[in-house]
């Protein structure tokens, strides 16, 4: 009796093991903005129907990366030649240093060494630089130089009047006009109160227009572009999106975000409408580095 009792317990515990190991476990979801699951293929056929793609990502998430080179890869299978890179994670003023790269005229040894570059291009970036350069595609440094936009952080956009000529060749032509009641900008400026400096609004306001006004200058009629850039300068189709939208309104978008939950198959309220397309991660998955 005892016996059967053992064994009874025995098969018991491995059925329920196997019931544990057989659920699905899903690393990422794709939903809609109305919070509908789709998937992958149908994300890249409503890519190809626009001619300017927002990638907003998380910036030390693997996924978010991993979704980028390849809808670049796909993006540049059916648009060819006539797709360009551009990316926040570059200045304006590195362009020609990137240009020098991608053109094979430099080493990288001397592109890493002078270019700002981010602490995770190694992991992050390099990969879609080395397809732009291995593909002869043009890659836009879209950002505003960072001392620019600490000083409109530290002092507000009066800061920018007093530039060296050749410093407005970075950033969107001056004066610029910026809605501070966006959602994006206002929940900063809320954020900040109290504070001594309450310039962060118009600082990440400065990078989201001279990102848009890059944009603007290097696509035409024949043309498509591919932004990488962190999802807070696209979510809810403002700060970028915004921009091109008020300067050019036909201009036909699509945008992507990238947002973590502990539970990935259904979208979280606060989630939805961020963009056109969610990639919803799963909050365990490893980083490509420590942020602080």
């Amino acid at each position: 009796m005892t016996k059967i009792l053992i064994l009874t317990f025995f098969f018991y515990a491995i059925t329920l093991m196997n019931i544990s190991f057989s659920q699905e476990v899903s690393a990422y979801k794709i939903f809609d903005k109305d919070g509908n699951e789709t998937d992958y293929p149908a994300m890249v056929s409503s890519v190809l129907k626009n001619q300017v793609v927002l990638f907003g990502e998380l910036h030390n998430n693997p996924i978010s990366h991993f979704f980028q080179i390849k809808l670049t890869k796909d993006f540049y299978d059916a648009s060819g030649k006539s797709l360009i890179l551009a990316a926040e994670m570059f200045e304006a003023d590195d362009q020609i240093i990137l240009d020098e790269y991608i053109n094979g005229k430099i080493s990288e040894r001397n592109f890493k060494t002078e270019a700002k570059l981010w602490n995770n291009y190694a992991t992050d970036y390099k990969p879609l630089v080395e397809f732009a350069k291995s593909n002869g595609l043009k890659f836009i440094a879209s950002n505003i130089p960072r001392r620019y936009a600490s000083m409109v952080y530290a002092k507000g956009l009066s800061a920018l009047d007093s530039l060296e000529s050749q410093a407005y060749e970075w950033i969107v032509p001056l004066p610029v006009s910026i809605d501070l009641t966006l959602k994006s900008y206002s929940s900063l400026k809320e954020g900040m109160e109290g504070h001594k400096n309450n310039f962060l609004p118009e600082s990440q306001a400065m990078k989201d227009a001279t990102m848009s006004h890059f944009i603007l200058k290097n696509i035409n009629e024949n043309s498509k572009i591919i932004h990488y850039n962190g999802a807070y300068h696209s979510d809810y189709f403002e700060g970028i999106y915004w921009f091109l939208k008020r300067d050019k309104p036909e201009l036909k978008i699509l945008t992507i975000t990238s947002v973590e939950q502990n539970d990935v198959n259904k979208i979280e309220d606060g989630n939805l409408n961020k963009a056109d397309f969610i990639i919803v991660i799963d909050a365990d998955m490893t980083k490509t580095y420590e942020s602080k």
